[in-house]
Formats: C-alpha cells, sequence, structure tokens
C-alpha cells in the first residue's frame, strides 16, 4: 500500500504521523476472511482455510497486456484525482493519513462494474472485468494518491517556503527559502519519484516467496478484492458502495451548508465553542467535520484515545503552565507564533516525542530485520541474494493447492534484473545531474551518496513493512534532515540541503516498500508482477503531475496555508523546518528550560513504546501511542475531539452489531472523508473566484455581547 505509516499487525500499535501517513491496523482485521485470525498467520492457515484459488479455478487468468486496459486507467485517473485532493486536505491540516485502500478498491471495482455492465448491455463488451484488472486500478491510484504525501506537500516540500520561514526567527535568508512553484515541484518529483520503484525489484521473489513476509496491508486487500469478484463479495460490494454513496453525499452537502457561514477565518461552525469559550480559546472544541470524524472510524481505537490523551496533556495541562512562566522562561513581548517563546516549546517538545518514538522503532526494525534475516538464513539453502526468478522456491515442505497456483503465475511473467538496475542507474544518473540545478545548497556529491545509501535503507524498510506492516518512511527523511543540513552547514543553505535531501529519501524508502505492498496484492490476486510494476510507474507518473496540480490549487486559493492557526496550518511544515534548523543550529536557540524537557519526552517516549513491546498485548492495548500523543502539541485538541467522537461512533456500533460495523464501518468512515474532502474542489474554485460566504457566524461571550449591543445602539 502507499500509506507512508502503518501499523504492527502482531501488536496492533498504532502510529499516528507528526508527519507520517497511518495504516489502520484494526481497518485490516475488519476486512480478512479469518475472524479471528491474524494475517500475519495467513500462510500457516491458508492450509486449513477453503482454497480461494479453486473458486476461481474455471476463470482464465488474463496475460499481463490484457490486464493493463484503457478503462483501467481512465478509472485510476479520476480515483486518483478524488483521492489526492483528500489526501491533501488532511495533510495540510493535521496530518493523519488514513489508509484510504479499501476506498480505492471498493470504488474501482464499482465504476468498472457499472461501465462492463453498461457495455454488456448495448453488446460492446470486449473483455470482462477481473480481480487482476481491479488490483491494477487499486495499485496505480494508491500509487498516484501516495505522492500527495511523500511529496512532502504538507512537510519538507512546504516548509522550504517564505510562509513557513516567516515565521521562525532563524535561518529565513534567501538561501534557505524556495517557494513553491508549479514548474519546479513537478520536475523534481518525476526526478526522485521513479528510482526507489527500480531499486527492489530483483528482491522481489526472496520478499514474496522465499522468504513469505505477509505485508498485512496488501494481503488485506488482495482478500478483498479476491472477495468482490465471487457472486457472495459483489453482492456485499453493492451494498457497501451505497453506504459509502449516501454519506459521501451527505458529507459533501454538509461542508456546502457550511461555507455559507464562513464570511472570515474566525466564523462558521469550525469556530463553534462546544464545550465552552474556556476551552474554545485552549483549542478544545468540536469543529463538525465529517473528516476527522470518518478518520477516527478508520483509525485503531488506540490512536484516537492517544491523540485526545496528548491534546489534555498539552493544551489542557503543559501550555498554560508554561504561559505562565512569560517573562520568567522567555521574554513577556514575544508572539506566541515566536520559537523562542510558546512555540517553542510546542514545536520542540513534539518534535523530541516524534523522534524518540521514531528512533526506538527505526532501532527495533533493524533489530527485528536482522534477526528475521539470520533465520532465514538459516533455513534457507540459498547462501547468497539475490536468488534467480529461474530458481525453484527453498524448502522441500508440501505446499498447498492456492500457493502452488500463485508461485507458479508470479515466477510467469519475469522483470528482467537489467531493467531493474539499468534503470536505478539511469534515473539516479539524470537527477545527479540535474537535482543541484533545482536546489544548488545540495551538491551532486550528496545526492551520489543519498543514492548509494538509499537501496540499504529501502530494503529494511521493505523488510519490516513485510514483518509488521509498518513504514518508517518520515523516519529516514529527518535523518536525511540531520545528516545533509549538519554535512551542508548554515552558511551554505544547509536548512534548504537537508530538507531536499529529506525529499529524495522520503521518495526512494517510501515507493520501494509500497511497490513491494503491491506484489504481494498482486501474488493473492494473480496479478501479473510486471502489470504490478508498469501500473506502479503509470500510477506515480500521473501522481507526480496531479498532487503538485492540486497543492497548487490549494496554495493559491487559501493564502494563510502554513499560518498556525488557520483552516490549514499544515503542522508538519513547521516542524520540519524547525528540525532543519536545529540540525544546523544546535540547540542554543531554544528558549529556557525547553531542552530539558525535550529530553524528558525523549526518553520518555523510548521507556512507553519498550513497556508496549514488553507487556502482554491484552496490556499493551490500553498504553498510549507516544507518536499519536504528539499530534496536537503543535496544533491544538479541536480534531482528536472529532476523532475520538468516530471512535466512540465506530465502538457504540461495534457493541450493538458487530457484523454490520465490520461491514459496513470503513464504506461509512469513507464516504465521511471522501465527501468533505472533495468538496475542497468547488471551494478552492470559489476562493479562486473571489466569492465570499455571505454569512459569519460567530460566538461572543455574555459580557462582549453585551458591550456589542451597546456600541450598536449607539449607532442608531
Amino acid at each position: 500500500m502507499a500509506t507512508a505509516m502503518q501499523h504492527a499487525a502482531g501488536s496492533n500499535a498504532a502510529a499516528a504521523d507528526d508527519v507520517e501517513m497511518v495504516e489502520a491496523s484494526e481497518l485490516r482485521r475488519r476486512n480478512r476472511p479469518r475472524g479471528d485470525g491474524g494475517a500475519v498467520a495467513a500462510a500457516e492457515e491458508e492450509d486449513e482455510a477453503p482454497s480461494v484459488e479453486r473458486a476461481f479455478a474455471d476463470q482464465r487468468v488474463p496475460s499481463w497486456r490484457e490486464q493493463l486496459t484503457v478503462r483501467a486507467f481512465v478509472a485510476s485517473f479520476f480515483l486518483a484525482t478524488m483521492f489526492s485532493v483528500i489526501v491533501m486536505k488532511l495533510n495540510l491540516t493535521v496530518g493523519i493519513i488514513p489508509s484510504l485502500n479499501v476506498s480505492a478498491g471498493l470504488l474501482s471495482f464499482f465504476f468498472v462494474r457499472i461501465w462492463t455492465a453498461a457495455m454488456e448491455k448495448v453488446g460492446l463488451l470486449r473483455q470482462p472485468f477481473t480481480r487482476q484488472e481491479n488490483t491494477v486500478i487499486q495499485t496505480c491510484v494508491v500509487a498516484a494518491y501516495g505522492i500527495s504525501f511523500s511529496g512532502g506537500f504538507g512537510n519538507y516540500l512546504l516548509a522550504m517556503s517564505d510562509r513557513i520561514a516567516s515565521q521562525a526567527d532563524e535561518a529565513n535568508n534567501p538561501q534557505n527559502i524556495k517557494n513553491p512553484h508549479l514548474g519546479w515541484i513537478i520536475g523534481f518529483l518525476l526526478l526522485v519519484s521513479f528510482i526507489g520503484l527500480f531499486g527492489l525489484v530483483p528482491l522481489r521473489k526472496i520478499m514474496i516467496i522465499d522468504y513469505k513476509l505477509t505485508y498485512p496491508s496488501g494481503t488485506a486487500t488482495a482478500y478483498l478484492i479476491n472477495g468482490f469478484h465471487t457472486p457472495h463479495g459483489a453482492k456485499i460490494a453493492v451494498k457497501q458502495v451505497k453506504k459509502l454513496g449516501l454519506f459521501f453525499v451527505l458529507s459533501f452537502f454538509w461542508g456546502f451548508f457550511q461555507w455559507f457561514y464562513t464570511a472570515t477565518d474566525t466564523c462558521g461552525f469550525n469556530q463553534f465553542p462546544s464545550l465552552g469559550l474556556q476551552a474554545f480559546q485552549n483549542r478544545f472544541y468540536f469543529d463538525f467535520s465529517p473528516t476527522y470524524v470518518g478518520v477516527g472510524m478508520i483509525c485503531p481505537h488506540i490512536v484516537n484515545v492517544s491523540v485526545l490523551l496528548g491534546g489534555i496533556l498539552s493544551w489542557g495541562i503543559m501550555w498554560p503552565l508554561i504561559a505562565k512562566k512569560r517573562g520568567i522562561w522567555f521574554a513577556a513581548n514575544l508572539a506566541d507564533t515566536s520559537l523562542h517563546g510558546m512555540q517553542g516549546y510546542r514545536v520542540f517538545i513534539a518534535i523530541a516525542l516524534i523522534l524518540g518514538d521514531g528512533l526506538y522503532n527505526f532501532l527495533k526494525m533493524l533489530i527485528l530485520t536482522a534477526w528475521s534475516l539470520r533465520s532465514q538464513h538459516k533455513k534457507s539453502s540459498a547462501s547468497t541474494l539475490p536468488i534467480s526468478d529461474d530458481e525453484p522456491s527453498n524448502g522441500t515442505a508440501a505446499i498447498s493447492y492456492d500457493e502452488e497456483r500463485r508461485n507458479e503465475l508470479f515466477l510467469k511473467d519475469q522483470i528482467p534484473w537489467y531493467i531493474a538496475y539499468g534503470g536505478y542507474a539511469a534515473v539516479a544518473a539524470v537527477s545527479i545531474g540535474t537535482v543541484p540545478q533545482i536546489f544548488p545548497q545540495l551538491k551532486w556529491y550528496q545526492i551520489l551518496v543519498a543514492y548509494i545509501v538509499a537501496p540499504i535503507l529501502a530494503f529494511c524498510n521493505a523488510y519490516g513493512t513485510g514483518l509488521t506492516d509498518w513504514s518508517l518512511v518520515t523516519t529516514y527523511g529527518k535523518l536525511a534532515i540531520f545528516a545533509f543540513g549538519a554535512w551542508t552547514g548554515a552558511s551554505h543553505g544547509g536548512v534548504l540541503a537537508g530538507l531536499a535531501a529529506c525529499g529524495v529519501m522520503m521518495s526512494i524508502v517510501s515507493t520501494a516498500a509500497d511497490l513491494m505492498q503491491d506484489f504481494k496484492t498482486g501474488y493473492l490476486t494473480l496479478a501479473s508482477p510486471r502489470s504490478m510494476f508498469i501500473s506502479q510507474v503509470i500510477g506515480t507518473a500521473m501522481g507526480c503531475v496531479i498532487a503538485p496540480c492540486v497543492f497548487w490549487l490549494f496554495y493559491k486559493a487559501f493564502d494563510n496555508i502554513g499560518i498556525s492557526g488557520s483552516e490549514y496550518p499544515a503542522p508538519n511544515a513547521a516542524i520540519f523546518r524547525s528540525m532543519a534548523i536545529l540540525g544546523v543550529d544546535g540547540f542554543s536557540s531554544l528558549p529556557k528550560n525547553c531542552l530539558t524537557l525535550c529530553y524528558i519526552f525523549f526518553v520518555g517516549a523510548i521507556v512507553v513504546n519498550l513497556i508496549r513491546d514488553l507487556v502482554p498485548k491484552k496490556v499493551s492495548n490500553f498504553i498510549p501511542i507516544p507518536m499519536a500523543m504528539a499530534i496536537p502539541f503543535y496544533i491544538g485538541s479541536y480534531f482528536a475531539i472529532d476523532m475520538f467522537i468516530g471512535t466512540v461512533i465506530l465502538f457504540v456500533w461495534q457493541k450493538l452489531d458487530r457484523a454490520k460495523s465490520e461491514t459496513f464501518a470503513p464504506a461509512v468512515a469513507s464516504g465521511l472523508i471522501c465527501g468533505d474532502g472533495l468538496w475542497v474542489l468547488p471551494q478552492s474554485v470559489l476562493a479562486l473566484a473571489k466569492v465570499k460566504p455571505p454569512i459569519c457566524m460567530k460566538f461572543l461571550s455574555r459580557g462582549v455581547n453585551d458591550k456589542v449591543d451597546a456600541f450598536i445602539t449607539t449607532l442608531s
């Protein structure tokens, strides 16, 4: 899957992203056909479960060319555009990106099934809609909208702009600023987004067949698609789409209705002091957002609770206490947005939590990968990597009919090694020569070093994702920020160099892990590796154009993007830039006692994660996730209230009718997210056309209202 932050299926952990896309492990569990069985044990259970492939035994598997249809890519384009808008909105608001793969698979099935049914009625249907084609569409869509996250529009790329730089006193000189422009953004993404696709292609047999990595997200998506294309599964899919469509329409028109009351940024339902004016001043309120309610229904309960606890700890306790130290810990005349004052505590304590959580999981993933590789090496008769595509799978144990069939088809359409290595070398050579033209602060030899190191990191990330479904994309990006920023130095534009290197690294490790997830999905649906690879390439190309255009629409329509307290605060952009500044300038700019608090929260994040891994699972499920807690530290708790309401709705629904909730909750949540997200398109068009809402709905305290009434009386 193209999500950038996913959860460990084995531990039911969920990492909500300061800067990382969230994969809902609970959602994956709901879509598994094995009831209480986990995807991690899928290979062991297959012999006991009914054969999937025998149900499709009478259907011919189309060739890889037949799987790549025009209608598939037409559907992919429109779905990719819609999902890119949704992901971009989430990226620019709270930075939490739920898994939309289920929605992509569901809607692709629905749209193409309608198309084929219409063609069949008029006698023009030439090729039936197969699960392989469904997989191609889903892969293409996820690859395309994944660029909306990994492209850095809500973090490293926006962090380069003067909008973000103006909020800090450091490193806001011209050599550390590069404002977004559609041309160079598309060019940069085209240069760096494809190289990760070539890096791990030769290892696909090792990852999928020899090591039998589960890739729980890819496995769950495959089961979903396989289920859609059985007669019973098609009926359920139609019901799910009806639910999705109903809540899509309701969410869209709710956004339209709210728009009339938002004449200014301080008006409307999203400024409703639902928990009181004092709570509102501390960013505690329900803002009537269907998007965040839907996100809450998709994310695991512990993620939503962790986000709410983080909001209570920061805005309910810490920030009011630190604010009383104004004039003692920091200058009394500093604005709240200054990194030398309150903003410094908000940003850098959040960074400490994020880095502590990220470092722990990075080291944990390296240890798990090394241990697993050592175990696999002992079991395997092969002693070298990579294993040739022509070799039979290792081991002599009997395999099931399904596994035998899948192995045969997976090895049938090979991707020659020279295409993979040659493609990597060619794209790397072009990037080394051209990226410094876009970012002169980043030298060609630095990019060369990045491309030498990147395949190793990409392998670690892809292997770890296969084991736990947890992708640490932005962790590698943060490492690049510090490493290349310090290498370049503050006097030579180290902030911008670090952010650009972050983009290069994130793109490589993200696309490599996503491709391997898609190979797993294709393996389980008998989709050809060639069609998977080509659809990933086409989807990535779509994303390199669609995502920048969507971002440009937001950037031009809303002139306050990236400004704290605005409708689109883009919190991760400020955090990433602050990390880049910290990487080149050190800790000297932090306000008093901020570094001490950072140390405490950094160690605390590691300790909490360690406890989560050491205690029994039934206990760890109730321990908060530090990464999730860090999100509201910077932007407030309003979205945490929305997400918590979503998780309460899901919890009650599960108690009343668990079967229906497991079947329809993802569709309802996706409808809420998609409808509200799609409303952004007409809203942006209205903003560009300078059409403003006619009404301002505002809330005042009783005392202020009396003064306003008295003032109006004097005017009359």
